[in-house]
């Protein structure tokens, strides 16, 4: 097996799609990004629940957020291993299109399943839903258009030369063309 020698090169190392979905299901945070009018990038952290193949999250209809959101609903959300069974150093980005909901079907089934995450006992899942359940909430869903992700074990077995090579991705164009081209602009060579 052969030793990573440029680590530069990190687009190889995704998360297998298993262990995608499982940390999309275990983790209970994530940060979600938007634009604001004057084109600043924003995040803020939130509770989330992933079902349904989207991201869901609620928040309160005046938020800043939630408009720039109904404005501009292109947006991202950035998740990490930390806090999970799983080993620190794995991420997920989910490059996505909010959509902003109001409706109480929606909201009937959507407390409920963020609540049994967030909380212990049915005394507090009940209290947490009725908490959830105002007027002026509401629900976003991010629906994923692209997936950028990162597992931080197969840059470790690749460093050490023991992983197996068929773990790794075919790198995308950043880790080609573009960086080829970064090396030429600034005069670096193989040799």
């Amino acid at each position: 097996m052969n030793k990573a020698e440029n680590h530069e090169v990190v687009s190889i190392y995704s998360l297998d799609d298993d262990l995608r979905e499982a940390i999309l299901l275990e983790q209970k945070e994530c940060v979600l990004n938007w634009c604001t009018q004057d084109e600043w990038p924003m995040g803020v952290i939130h509770s989330y629940i992933w079902r349904r193949g989207s991201i869901w999250i609620t928040a309160a209809a005046h938020r800043h957020r939630v408009s720039a959101l109904r404005r501009n609903p292109k947006t991202s959300v950035v998740i990490t291993s930390k806090g999970t069974s799983f080993d620190a150093g794995k991420s997920i980005t989910v490059k996505g299109r909010a959509k902003i909901h109001e409706d109480r079907d929606l909201k009937t089934w959507f407390y409920p399943e963020l609540a049994s995450v967030l909380r212990s006992t049915p005394d507090e899942v009940k209290a947490f839903e009725e908490m959830l359940d105002s007027p002026l909430r509401i629900v976003i869903e991010v629906v994923p258009e692209k997936w950028i992700t990162y597992d931080g074990a197969k840059m470790r077995a690749h460093t050490l030369g023991t992983i197996d090579e068929t773990q790794l991705a075919k790198p995308l164009e950043a880790d080609t063309v573009r960086l080829e081209a970064e090396r030429k602009r600034r005069g670096i060579n193989d040799d």
